[in-house]
């Protein structure tokens, strides 16, 4: 015989009244084992109070839900749900611990309520009904609010960033513009440590996003850069418009950066952004000077076709300092690699080989080995790029290489049409 929605409602009406009497003791229960599992919540004495009124408040909105058999329509998130979501993006706090609680509370509600349903002795029909129901409204429940913390904590996580940006921009530009600065009054201004090793980091989005969304996105990724490079502090965020921003990451005393983590956290993101960054600097002068270093890698970086996802100053430093102007390192490259500049498969390979040919020292064998080629087709290689240029590949050697990792590296905007 199948159970009609009335029973299991009122079923579930009597599990919701009976755990009310045990409100305080079910919020205590679920915020302590919140805690133990989340340890990024811990020690903020202000976040463990909004966290356990929060708590109190969506179980006694879902209890309450169950009592009174109330459409989840008509239920809006508690007050405390959305102050607990601002503070936790206030502090910086990923968006992933925010939400845990909800996921750890839920679980725990859930042994709660099906402790009760069991008291209730119903038959086997009616138990199923109502633990159906009772799974049904809380999954809802949790999902619904979740949704709404999530845009309050976006929302304000965009207003913090913001806000942070309006302070710090006058130490900035006293720092930028070599000033003389009060490193004990500078640091804490900015909350960021001036005295150690830093890198220089500029980020963009390729497009404009939704208002705040694109802050959130690059705050996010130059975040998670830092984790992978194992920063000792948060990194210095400084958003510069809607879409791009400045970054410094804290490295301490280290002086080794590991390029290969931070091309594989920029070229891994979705969507996709831009990251350009400078050498490791020390002090306040290497603060500037890695900042500069980033900022000319950008420039260079927006002039190439297509634009790469990442790029660190140290591999086109060359190319980045003489490129001020694009038309005039066009017509240098040009004049350097005549006809070899011309954009087609043939040349292409042609200036491949000839630029590992420079790189090995002007090695046949090793150049065939990186290249996985017979020596012979090396050799050919290189005398139909000198038949080409006109030229001997050895005349000019370092003019030569820099023009072919120019190439390499804007694609073709300096490529040619043709041999004209």
């Amino acid at each position: 015989m199948a159970v009609e929605h009335s029973e299991a409602a009122k079923l579930l009406s009597v599990v919701g009244a009976n755990l009310g009497s045990h409100l305080p003791e079910i919020s205590r229960d679920i915020v302590e084992i919140v805690m133990a599992e989340i340890p990024e919540l811990r020690g903020d004495t202000t976040v463990i109070k909004i966290a356990q009124a929060s708590c109190a408040e969506d179980v006694a909105t879902l209890l309450h839900i169950f009592e009174n058999d109330i459409s989840l329509d008509n239920v809006e998130a508690p007050a405390a749900a959305f102050e607990y979501a601002r503070r936790l993006a206030q502090r910086n706090v990923p968006l992933s611990v925010m939400i845990r609680p909800y996921r750890i509370g839920h679980w725990r509600l859930l042994q709660w309520c099906l402790g009760e349903l069991n008291q209730q002795g119903a038959d086997y029909e009616l138990y199923t009904e109502t633990n159906w129901r009772m799974l049904q409204v809380t999954f809802g429940y949790i999902d619904r609010v979740t949704e709404h913390v999530i845009g309050v904590y976006q929302q304000e996580r965009d207003h913090w960033l913001l806000s942070q940006t309006a302070a710090r921009a006058a130490r900035m530009r006293d720092i930028l513009d070599e000033k003389d600065v009060d490193l004990n009054q500078a640091e804490p201004a900015l909350g960021y440590r001036l005295r150690q090793n830093h890198l220089g980091l500029v980020a963009w989005l390729p497009t404009l996003t939704g208002e705040g969304a694109g802050l959130a996105r690059l705050d996010r990724i130059t975040n998670e850069i830092a984790r992978k490079l194992d920063c000792p502090a948060r990194p210095l965020f400084v958003p510069r418009d809607a879409v791009s921003s400045w970054a410094w990451l804290p490295f301490g005393s280290h002086s080794d950066v590991c390029w290969e983590k931070v091309s594989n956290v920029v070229e891994r993101s979705e969507p996709p952004v831009h990251v350009c960054a400078g050498c490791l600097g020390h002090g306040i002068e290497g603060f500037r000077s890695t900042h500069r270093q980033a900022l000319r890698t950008q420039e260079l970086a927006a002039a190439a076709s297509p634009v790469p996802q990442f790029t660190y100053f140290p591999t086109v430093a060359p190319i980045a300092l003489m490129a001020s102007n694009v038309d005039d390192i066009r017509a240098w490259v040009w004049g350097v690699l005549g006809p070899l500049a011309v954009d087609d498969e043939n040349c292409a390979r042609l200036r491949e080989t000839t630029q590992i040919f420079l790189e090995t020292g002007c090695n046949y064998t090793d150049t065939a080995s990186a290249q996985i080629l017979h020596k012979n087709t090396v050799k050919y290689r290189i005398r139909k790029a000198e038949e080409i240029m006109g030229h001997s590949v050895q005349k000019g050697h370092t003019d030569l290489e820099i023009a072919l990792r120019a190439v390499q590296y804007l694609g073709s905007t300096l490529r040619r049409t043709g041999p004209e």
